[in-house]
């Protein structure tokens, strides 16, 4: 649970010192605390932590340095760290958008995954500073929180039946409706690649699809929920699989991303639609060379089953395309292509608005949730047809593959309104505000960019 400390409760300050300052700082303190940073070597690096004794041999105070503008400019949440257990308020001039980002960093830092390790650990707790909107930081860390929890979870315990319960649990909280498509039901409700990828796993395929608000813009959110891809018949070699849990982080982020919406009660209409699938070995798995006829009726040849998470986004896709929207964003795990591309770090997106690009790569750097756009290249359009059918799931000799996979899943959507994310879900090595595991990626820079995105005051 993520919360701050009560407005009246006792708390210790975090003086939040930058380095171009902390000569200055250090005057107006005592010669005791002169004296204690100086012998520790506190220099005030970005992130870097002093704790301060208090008269009762306790810890008084902490400093934390804020480092050079140019260190604060190459790291995200460079602010965050751990203090000891109690109540805290930060003592600084900060104001506006670098106070929230501090702020925020604080919520993020909190976070734990303690559902198969109980600890008794008390956490650490921060008063809201004046000036704050304590309830759009709150929407944003609880969102975010949400798709970290989902994510980490492993498969055994997050399936489709799984992913649907939590949906619904959000869906509940907020006041929203529910209408899941199951099994067989999916072919009876033309949905058949969402039942080809999916028939294979015991635990059944469904399509999950929540809709909010009654007023303003329409805004769809289709997240893939690859609860665990084994690849298919086309099976991946064993390191391949140890991540694959994540490989519904797009679900997940949607989810995180339509609670901070919904929990601010943004003026515009939302559906969000969730293929929730295992893509599982047995007799019944779809093999290479299938060809599979989709919802809009395009037929794709199945060159290689590991490439699964296209065909379950297009159905779901076209399916969204179908009614009056006024945006349609699609988030997954889709391609190794994107991550050697960009990295770990950056969320590449794919659109042919130059305004949502703008307002993407703006809203990110502000929401320290960098995205970085990578092309929709038309030239590329030939890979992806392989004479025998409309499309190819998995066009040969590896060139392009984030963007040809991009271009696959535009051919589901005729509305221009489109954006589709290729995330990594995963923080690889810990991080300031970025525990190891399960990450969001993304929704923040949407939720900043939307009332650009839309031309609406939301």
């Amino acid at each position: 649970m993520v919360e701050f400390a009560p407005a009246d409760c006792a708390s210790r300050p975090i003086h939040i010192v930058a380095e171009e300052v902390l000569g200055d700082w250090l005057a107006t303190q005592s010669a005791t605390v002169q004296a204690w940073l100086t012998t520790t070597g506190f220099k005030a690096g970005l992130g870097q932590l002093a704790l301060l004794p208090g008269d009762d041999g306790g810890v008084g105070a902490a400093v934390l340095g804020y480092g050079t503008s140019k260190a604060r400019a190459r790291s995200r949440f460079g602010m965050a760290t751990s203090l000891p257990a109690g109540d805290w308020h930060y003592q600084t001039d900060l104001t506006g958008d670098a106070l929230d980002e501090v702020v925020l960093a604080w919520l993020l830092a909190q976070y734990r995954f303690d559902r198969y390790r109980s600890t008794d650990k008390e956490q650490p707790r921060l008063k809201v500073p004046a000036g704050v909107d304590a309830a759009r930081l709150l929407a944003m860390a609880e969102g975010e929180y949400l798709t970290r929890d989902l994510i980490n979870t492993p498969a055994n315990d997050m399936g489709p039946q799984e992913l649907e319960d939590a949906f619904c649990k959000l869906a509940d909280r907020h006041g929203a409706n529910v209408q899941v498509t199951r099994g067989d039901d999916l072919l009876a409700q033309n949905l058949p690649m969402i039942h080809a990828v999916g028939r294979a796993s015991p635990r059944a395929p469904r399509l999950l699809d929540m809709r909010w608000g009654d007023a303003g813009p329409q805004v769809v959110l289709v997240g893939k929920g690859v609860c665990f891809d084994t690849g298919g018949l086309d099976i991946k070699p064993p390191a391949s699989m140890l991540l694959m849990k994540k490989d519904m982080g797009g679900a997940a982020t949607v989810l995180g991303l339509a609670h901070m919406i919904m929990a601010l009660g943004l003026r515009l209409r939302l559906r969000v639609l969730v293929p929730a699938v295992e893509n599982a070995i047995a007799g019944s798995a779809m093999r290479p060379g299938d060809i599979l006829t989709s919802r809009k009726g395009l037929t794709v040849e199945v060159n290689n089953t590991d490439a699964e998470g296209r065909l379950v986004l297009a159905d779901a896709l076209a399916l969204a395309d179908e009614g009056e929207t006024d945006l349609v964003i699609s988030m997954a795990t889709l391609t190794g292509a994107a991550r050697v591309a960009v990295g770990p770090d950056l969320a590449p997106f794919f659109t042919d608005d130059e305004g949502f690009a703008s307002a993407l790569s703006t809203a990110g750097m502000q929401a320290r949730d960098p995205v970085w756009r990578l092309p929709l290249w038309p030239g590329y359009e030939a890979m992806i047809e392989p004479g025998i059918a409309d499309l190819d799931n998995a066009p040969a000799g590896g060139f392009a593959g984030a963007s040809t996979a991009a271009l696959f899943l535009r051919r589901f959507v005729d509305n221009p309104a489109y954006v589709h994310f290729d995330i990594y879900g995963h923080q690889p090595t810990a991080a300031p505000a970025r525990p190891k595991g399960g990450a969001g990626q993304g929704a923040r820079a949407i939720l900043a960019a939307l009332p650009q995105m839309l031309g609406k005051d939301l």
